[in-house]
């Protein structure tokens, strides 16, 4: 898909839920500069709140003060037509959401080095976040509120980036008001923040020590059958150590852990460059101590069928247009100025069990299939598209179609 939104092109959907769609998209400047972003719009029913937009444009413009290599980057924040967004900065990569499962599911637990690795950065983004003052030395009292798996962001650099500073107080607001939207986040939240009390930044070390109790153990530490009993188990705070669960957790990472999820924040670190130390410190101390090239190879690993997958698509829609049908032909094979940009002959004939496909020309799309042959027809822009796309890759129009139709297959199937 591609969607032009202001100066920036939408290229992908990559996420929707119930405050914003989420979008890959490509800003171009001058002399071919590009560079990849993503935007992030508030859907249609929520412009039209002012109290959620009051919020929403307040915290975003805090967040965009934030620049740390541990926080995904905002460069822009504003309004096109009757849509609110975000434009920030774009990290490829897995989310822990995708992460703690997927290492849960090849039967290997969470690496202890890697899991402490990805918390100590993200305890200094936190501490960073926490800390931050204005141009006047005022502080900012910039609390995360939503630090969960799907905030955490590790690249295939092995750099770890904490996502959405600023949207989860107004996000927080908006749910309060529309009871019921807030479930699976409520996992991650601190008893303070269950229970609706004021929070400061030892709410975001509580929620810390839930995400690395989650990528230690594989589990949830706190669930339930709803939202209650979920904020129930919060409130009480019966934890079972994470080594219960899993026999090779260190002591001292089990402390460190079960400090950052006391129930009285007067107990936990005092801040997050304290939890961070005693991880470094650990680390240190340990017979293996990660880089971002150790944990960059593992996430690579861990998804290389899906990162293969993904480069391939890009290729396909990062190949450039060259020449026009008139001008230099439409595909290999079709000289310039011979068969008015016309769809070379036939290819040969398909191996055993596959259809032959040809492209020709149309006023309108239209599929028609009948025993072994395939004739696509298509409008006269996407035609046109069609072929420059299959020149530049050095390919026939028909062999292109045949790969992109078998690649959107695969994937939903």
């Amino acid at each position: 898909m591609t969607e032009q939104f202001g100066s920036y092109t939408l290229l992908d959907r990559i996420g929707i839920g119930g405050m914003a769609e989420v979008f890959l998209a490509r800003r171009v400047g001058v002399e071919g500069f590009e560079k990849d972003i993503v935007i992030k719009r508030i859907r249609p029913h929520l412009s039209v709140e002012p109290s959620f937009i009051s919020m929403f444009l307040g915290e975003a413009k805090l967040a965009a003060q934030l620049n740390h290599a541990n926080i995904v980057q905002i460069f822009d924040l504003g309004k096109i037509n009757e849509s609110y967004f975000i434009a920030m900065e774009y990290v490829a990569g897995r989310d822990l959401s995708a992460v703690i499962p997927k290492a849960k599911a090849t039967g290997i637990p969470f690496p202890v080095e890697y899991a402490l690795k990805v918390v100590s950065n993200v305890c200094e983004a936190l501490h960073y976040a926490h800390n931050r003052a204005d141009a006047m030395g005022n502080p900012l009292h910039i609390v995360h509120r939503d630090v969960s798996p799907e905030n955490v962001r590790v690249a295939w650099t092995g750099s770890v980036k904490i996502l959405d500073f600023g949207i989860a107080k107004a996000a927080t607001q908006l749910h309060e008001t529309k009871a019921g939207e807030i479930k699976g986040k409520l996992c991650y939240m601190s008893p303070e923040q269950v229970m609706g009390k004021e929070v400061d930044h030892r709410s975001d070390i509580f929620s810390t020590g839930v995400l690395l109790y989650e990528c230690l153990t594989g589990l949830k530490l706190f669930s339930g059958d709803s939202d209650l009993a979920i904020m129930n188990n919060v409130i009480e705070g019966k934890i079972y150590p994470p080594s219960y669960f899993r026999d090779d957790v260190p002591e001292e990472v089990e402390a460190i852990i079960m400090r950052a999820l006391e129930k009285e924040r007067k107990k936990r670190y005092a801040n997050a460059n304290d939890m961070q130390f005693e991880i470094d410190t650990f680390l240190s101390r340990h017979e293996f101590t990660p880089s971002s090239v150790h944990l960059s190879n593992f996430i690579k690993q861990l998804f290389k069928d899906e990162l293969e997958a993904e480069q391939e698509q890009r290729k396909l829609r990062e190949t450039p247009a060259r020449g026009t049908p008139n001008s230099r032909g439409a595909a290999r094979g079709t000289p310039a100025g011979k068969g008015g940009g016309k769809s070379p002959g036939p290819p040969p004939p398909p191996p055993p069990g596959e259809s032959q496909v040809y492209v020709v020309p149309a006023e309108a799309l239209q599929v028609d299939t009948s025993g072994e042959a395939v004739h696509v027809t298509l409008e006269h822009d996407v035609r046109g598209k069609l072929l420059r796309l299959a020149e530049a890759r050095g390919l026939a129009a028909e062999a292109l179609v045949r790969d992109i139709v078998t690649q959107f297959l695969k994937y939903h199937d």
